[in-house]
């Protein structure tokens, strides 16, 4: 008889997913990833939560160029790359 793996609850998946976007290996995409897990994940619902963490499944060096413009983002995650997108350039500006 097999027993599986305990449910994670959802304090220990935003901690996990916090952990994973600010650890990235390129800091450009642990500001942007990381800046927006602490904008939002607590309020996040688990739609939102299952969509981040297919972005932070990707490469960092496709993700800075779908993110940044060069090149246009799969469909799966291009409309919620292109709100973080919008948010760290407003964040940008204002810190201009």
């Amino acid at each position: 008889m097999s027993q599986s793996a305990p449910q994670e609850t959802r304090e220990i998946r935003l901690k996990r997913l916090r952990m994973r976007a600010w650890h990235r290996g390129i800091k450009e995409m642990d500001l942007i990833l990381g800046g927006w897990a602490d904008a939002h994940l607590a309020s996040a619902d688990d739609a939102t939560l299952d969509q981040f963490e297919a972005v932070l499944e990707e490469a960092d060096q496709d993700l800075y160029q779908w993110v940044s413009g060069q090149k246009p983002a799969p469909d799966h995650i291009a409309e919620f790359l292109e709100q973080i997108s919008r948010e760290f350039r407003a964040t940008l500006n204002r810190s201009t």
